[in-house]
């Protein structure tokens, strides 16, 4: 979830980007991982931006992960097999504190190769810079501020004052997410209007696929009720998995779980 929103951010925004991570004001637009032959690839969390000029890579992450320096230097390269005139800016962003060293390490060694990539550690970041720039302000909560419950006050004065409703919707719903890593959900809701927020194309986005991971997992939990009261009735097990549609092993594990408890 925080992946997909950063992303949204980072596309919708990237101009904002672009004058936070280039100190350049430029307009950017996405580059395709296909059209860098990386496949499979760990889409989650990246995004590529790109201009006549540069390439801007961004990988959010939440939690540290000892495979970025490979994969850093990895899309480096395959940057420059496609593009071998364009400049290139990595950076990975760590939205949520860390004592792990793997946070400060922004160097992949092999014997005769060193490739560097550059890191921000949100949470020692200054507050301002995010409050300039509206595409920036959802990440505001997580920087080096004191007060996240009166900073949160401080984005949701700016974001009433957005005279452009989408972006305001938008903005509102990143920053009701993003805030979540920081702050209670009832002090959120408490701060934001949640009627600004229902209008954000990646709140319905993130709603809809809750709904539809829900209707899933409530017809499992129903096709186990059955299964379970098929085995208590001491039917086949064969039987039963023709008739739900579960595997043999899943069935047993059922089977298992039942005689456990009785």
């Amino acid at each position: 979830m925080y992946d997909s929103v950063c992303k949204f951010l980072a596309e919708r925004f990237s101009r904002d980007f672009a004058n936070w991570l280039l100190n350049k004001p430029i307009e950017l637009t996405e580059l395709k991982p296909t059209e860098l032959s990386l496949n499979p690839i760990r889409a989650d969390s990246l995004i590529f931006l790109q201009s006549e000029d540069i390439v801007l890579q961004i990988e959010f992450q939440t939690s540290p992960d000892e495979d970025i320096p490979f994969r850093m230097t990895d899309y480096r390269l395959r940057v420059y097999r496609r593009y071998p005139n364009k400049e290139m800016y990595q950076v990975v962003i760590y939205l949520k504190p860390s004592n792990s060293a793997l946070v400060y390490q922004n160097t992949f060694e092999l014997k005769n190769l060193r490739h560097q990539f550059n890191i921000i550690r949100l949470w020692e970041e200054p507050t301002n810079i995010f409050m300039n720039n509206p595409g920036l302000l959802p990440f505001a909560i997580l920087t080096r501020t004191d007060n996240p419950r009166e900073t949160l006050t401080q984005i949701a004065a700016i974001i009433d004052n957005i005279p452009d409703r989408q972006k305001q919707s938008d903005i509102s719903a990143s920053t009701a997410i993003l805030s979540g890593l920081k702050l209670d959900q009832q002090i959120i809701k408490q701060i934001l209007r949640s009627d600004i927020m229902q209008e954000s194309v990646i709140y319905q986005e993130i709603f809809h696929e809750g709904e539809i991971k829900g209707k899933k997992e409530g017809e499992k939990e129903a096709t186990q009720k059955i299964v379970l009261n098929m085995l208590r009735n001491t039917m086949n097990i064969n039987d039963i998995s023709k008739l739900t549609g579960l595997s043999l092993q899943e069935i047993e594990q059922l089977n298992s779980s039942l005689n456990t408890k009785e």
